[in-house]
């Protein structure tokens, strides 16, 4: 078997359903499976699960295990030369894995890859690739430092600005939301330590690969849709988990004075802090018109009944996949897109090509009753049930 992708879901029903659609689609030409661990969700994830996708295999914890230990339990079931450690929120590609599998059987020195990430609103993700966060490269983040001169080799290493986003290369850190690597790597290297229940998982995971003499690589060549504030709510237990996280890290891999360490310790909570405000609801202007990109007029009269708004058909029977400069010219317009006639690949470039135009978007999943998006990536996604 050529590939395993592990997702470690917990409480994102409707994300996860998304997301297992676009694998699938991505794995048609690909000797592959999906296995789904459940992290003892409260929601229906697991009957979902069960009802829309029997032939995957899913793994039900009967407790929140963690990311790390989660992953391990589902790479320890794998079957593939790779896997793919996939966040829940993400929509892949439907050629996604055969650019990332060709680029990997090019290596030699390969560890991880990692891929181009966009947010809900088709912004580029700058965690796509990171440099290694030593004490004081952290710390430039922490104080906004890589904003000032991101041009500054000395203040860009957080974010690995040596390298554009749309350039590929060898970096230090790739962001657990989506890390490919040879399964039998992982296993070596005793994949995630289950010391640190989340959130510098990833970046210890891809420091020790560096320290085993094995290049991280960033790939431009295909961009993941990954809504990044769904899987995790920030809140004073994501406060108390990030510091924890933190701690663990340089403990584990470097020894620094106790003066910076009261230094590093007061950081980490105003960073923490800064992140639990960036999720607070922020007032934004609710879209006055919808535009439905389909070929199904049926339910693009339906759509009006449920957002009680004007819903514009764009009939992809007739018309391109463009927007107008009418549109363009109105950011209050919502983009909503039929997965039955748009595919994942079309879907994630086409709100990458309009990221700037200030319009949202959500997309309707194949075989579903639910639109979603996210219209900030700090905060949790939206889910419009069709009835």
């Amino acid at each position: 078997m050529q590939l395993s992708v592990v997702i470690l879901n917990y409480n994102v029903r409707y994300f996860l359903e998304l997301c297992v659609l676009s694998v699938q689609s991505a794995l048609e030409s690909i000797d592959g499976e999906i296995i789904v661990v459940d992290n003892n969700s409260s929601d229906d994830s697991c009957a979902m699960m069960q009802l829309r996708f029997p032939e995957v295999k899913l793994i039900q914890n009967k407790e929140n295990l963690g990311f790390p230990k989660g992953n391990n339990i589902g790479v320890d079931q794998a079957q593939g030369k790779y896997i793919c450690i996939l966040n829940p929120d993400t929509v892949v590609a439907e050629d996604t894995f055969t650019k990332v599998l060709a680029f990997a059987e090019s290596k030699k020195d390969l560890g991880i890859v990692g891929v181009k990430l966009i947010d809900g609103t088709g912004s580029f993700l700058p965690e796509s690739k990171r440099g290694t966060p030593t004490p004081f490269v952290a710390f430039t983040k922490m104080i906004g430092l890589y904003k000032i001169r991101p041009k500054f080799e000395l203040f860009g290493r957080y974010y690995a600005q040596h390298l554009q986003a749309d350039e590929t290369g060898e970096v230090d850190i790739l962001v657990g939301a989506f890390m490919f690597m040879k399964r039998q790597l992982y296993l070596e290297l005793e994949g995630f330590d289950e010391n640190c229940f989340m959130y510098s998982d990833d970046i210890d995971l891809s420091y020790r690969m560096l320290k085993k003499g094995k290049s991280n690589y960033y790939l431009n060549q295909t961009t993941v849709l990954h809504y990044k504030g769904e899987s995790t709510l920030r809140d004073g237990i994501y406060m108390k988990r990030f510091q924890e996280a933190m701690n663990f890290f340089y403990k584990k891999h470097f020894r620094v004075s106790a003066v910076f360490s009261i230094v590093m310790k007061t950081g980490i909570v105003l960073f923490s802090l800064i992140k639990m405000l960036q999720a607070k609801p922020k007032s934004k202007k609710a879209p006055q018109s919808f535009l439905f990109y389909s070929s199904n007029l049926e339910l693009a009269t339906k759509m009006t009944s449920i957002f009680q708004k004007k819903v514009g058909f764009h009939d992809l029977n007739t018309e391109k996949m463009v927007i107008s400069s009418v549109i363009k010219d109105r950011p209050t317009v919502e983009i909503l897109l039929d997965n039955h006639f748009v595919s994942f690949k079309e879907c994630i470039h086409f709100m990458e090509s309009f990221k700037s135009k200030g319009l949202t978007f959500k997309i309707l999943p194949r075989k579903t009753n639910f639109l979603i998006g996210s219209d900030n990536s700090n905060e949790r996604g939206v889910v419009v049930i069709i009835e």
